[in-house]
């Protein structure tokens, strides 16, 4: 499928925030430190760091096949499987898209909207679990964790000079608000409006199902699931790299809380953003070299990216012939008839 101009454009402007955040995060680095550390890496931690990566990918096919059932679709866990695959091999190209073509894959045109607002409901409890996660971190070392957070998070926020994010922040919450509004005003005598209007609320049909969904117990418990597997993605490459071996599973939880407040910048795959975050992470907090905290995100982010690369060229071939195999049984049908 052809990309479109704003899809192009979207790619583009990804690509150059990346790049600029790897060029802030590789420019200091003594490559032959960091060729040094790559060869002492204890390699035999990579296996419980692939086990957990698709230990957390199966969970979330489980969780969003429960959501999916509650908008009255009954898809198979295994096209659930390859949907979410295939989603997140397109993420890495082009960040956002992969949520829309999951949703096609286990809803078709029928459905999507519906689809679609199971996701919505998705990315919210995963916000609710990073948030917690990351008031676990400040309960469990204040004095550690909480400069960072004051430092490198609060204080870009707050601003200076008088000037403050939050200001962007409300502007932007403000036009979202105004914009809906017109949406539902005008929706009978603008045609923009109208699709939107039917849009929105096929998202929210889709919302509200998780409030009539079953087993809501068994989606917390997947959720649970998700983010210990993350942890324990992080504490194992903790280990693999000598110089972080020390640390525990607190500190593996305060590196899991960074790299997921990385994934909200929108650039491919979360590159650059995630190595310039964890290398500074580990230099900031852990005294550190930078060349460690890059030789620790690079091995965690390139190895989790090479899986899901592997995942999803395999369940893209999967769904294809699938896809292939209905359209010669509909063929062969019809001239039966």
């Amino acid at each position: 499928m052809a990309l479109k101009k704003k899809d192009v454009l979207k790619l583009v402007i990804s690509l150059a925030l990346a790049g600029l955040l790897l060029w802030l995060a590789f420019r200091s680095v003594d490559w032959k430190a960091f060729v040094d550390g790559l060869s002492v890496t204890r390699w035999v931690y990579l296996i419980p760091f692939v086990v957990a990566s698709v230990g957390a990918l199966v969970f979330r096919a489980f969780r969003w096949q429960l959501l999916i059932r509650s908008t009255g679709f009954r898809p198979g866990w295994l096209t659930v499987w390859d949907a979410n695959n295939v989603g997140n091999l397109a993420n890495i190209a082009l960040p956002g898209t992969g949520e829309f073509i999951r949703c096609g894959y286990v809803a078709g045109k029928e459905g999507y909207g519906n689809v679609l607002g199971t996701i919505l409901m998705e990315r919210i409890w995963d916000f609710l679990a990073i948030m917690v996660m990351i008031v676990l971190a400040l309960v469990l070392d204040q004095g550690k964790f909480g400069p960072f957070f004051a430092e490198h998070v609060w204080a870009p926020l707050a601003g200076k000079a008088g000037f403050s994010l939050w200001w962007v922040v409300l502007l932007v919450v403000a036009l979202i608000a105004l914009f809906f509004w017109a949406v539902f005003h005008y929706r009978s005598r603008v045609r923009f409006f109208g699709k939107v209007a039917d849009a929105l609320s096929s998202v929210g049909r889709g919302f509200a199902a998780f409030l009539r969904m079953e087993r809501k117990g068994l989606f917390l418990l997947y959720t649970v699931a998700i983010w210990i597997m993350y942890l324990l993605m992080c504490f194992s490459m903790l280990r693999a790299v000598p110089d972080l071996a020390g640390l525990g599973l607190e500190d593996a939880l305060f590196f899991t809380c960074v790299g997921n407040l990385a994934s909200v910048i929108p650039v491919p795959g979360g590159i650059g953003a995630y190595h310039y975050l964890m290398a500074l992470s580990a230099s900031s907090i852990y005294g550190q070299t930078w060349e460690t905290g890059i030789l620790f995100a690079t091995l965690q982010h390139e190895i989790h990216a090479v899986i899901i690369l592997i995942l999803g060229v395999i369940s893209y071939a999967r769904l294809s012939l699938h896809a292939r195999r209905q359209r010669k049984a509909a063929e062969a049908a019809g001239q039966q008839a």
